[in-house]
């Protein structure tokens, strides 16, 4: 049996609906990994048979290499500024489309129902908005990067 597209949608809105932290599905060497934690690791959940490869996830490898580099600029961030986090994993975007204008850029001002972004995994978008009325005051993410659950994407000075 191979997973298709429909069954993986299938796994991530089951996911996403649950109140489950983690959910690691193998099928016939084929594997899901989800989680809530942008620490978790897909090595977690260990193999049954000790000769079976273990492999880490390319996002997970990158998340040590990057962190220092957020934490350098969260110290400069004012602290009354609101981080507007990412709901779930998937690809971050700025504009609806390639050519459409970005919703919003540095300097904007949102209301709380401002769409700011798009985050897409396997072909389902999530609409995130403002949730704060102020001006946006940074974009962490470029365009088309990959973004986890409660990733710092967006931070808002609120007015």
């Amino acid at each position: 049996m191979t997973l298709k597209q429909s069954d993986i949608e299938a796994l991530v809105t089951l996911f996403s609906h649950s109140s489950w932290d983690e959910m690691h599905v193998e099928i016939d060497g084929e594997e899901i990994f989800l989680s809530n934690d942008s620490r978790a690791r897909q090595g977690s959940a260990q193999p049954t048979h000790p000769s079976a490869p273990q492999s880490v996830a390319p996002a997970a490898q990158a998340a040590p290499a990057t962190a220092p580099a957020a934490a350098t600029t969260a110290a400069a961030r004012p602290a009354h500024w609101i981080a507007l986090t990412a709901p779930n994993l998937g690809t971050f975007y700025r504009a609806p489309s390639p050519e459409a204008a970005p919703y919003v850029t540095v300097g904007a001002s949102v209301t709380p129902e401002t769409e700011v972004c798009l985050i897409e995994v396997m072909k389902l978008f999530t609409t995130v908005r403002a949730g704060v009325s102020g001006i946006v005051r940074e974009i962490a993410p470029e365009d088309g990067q990959m973004v986890e659950y409660g990733d710092q994407i967006l931070w808002i000075e609120p007015v």
